[in-house]
């Protein structure tokens, strides 16, 4: 059984060093307003000794990303919302839709932009050609049609 893991951008992120603005884990929900990630590590609580709590994070939701369970062509995680390359003429981003993982692309057929999809598993597993290279929210250049 695949672990079901998220990742979300911290709430201060924009106080925090480019590294340390991700973080990975489990999704955590409190009533309907606070949102969190739980790493699944312990750690000391400074302010009261003895005390040992989860390490958690408040998170940015609008930047809430599923693992998709998948990896890239050099074992790097793909998420919901990653920007992909596959060598084709156009950015791909990780979408779910319709019980599946799945990469949208749009590109530009005589004067018209067309979107499509293809299915992520098949070209990341049973190919092994698919590259993060970025994500919609770090990296939203990447995903621009030409």
């Amino acid at each position: 059984m695949r672990e079901i893991l998220f990742k979300a951008k911290r709430k201060n992120w924009k106080e925090l060093p480019k590294e340390d603005w991700w973080v990975e884990g489990y999704y955590l929900n409190i009533a309907e307003i606070n949102h969190f990630i739980c790493t699944g590590k312990i750690k000391l609580n400074g302010a009261i000794k003895g005390i040992i709590a989860p390490e958690m994070y408040a998170i940015d939701i609008n930047t809430l990303c599923q693992y998709t369970g998948l990896t890239d062509k050099n074992g790097k995680r793909i998420w919901e919302n990653d920007i992909c390359d596959r060598k084709e003429k156009y950015p791909e981003i990780v979408t779910y839709n319709k019980g599946d993982w799945q990469l949208d692309y749009s590109y530009v057929f005589g004067k018209e932009i067309h979107h499509d999809a293809c299915n992520l598993g098949f070209y990341a597993y049973e190919r092994n050609c698919v590259e993060v290279i970025g994500n919609i929210f770090d990296n939203p250049e990447l995903s621009e049609v030409e």
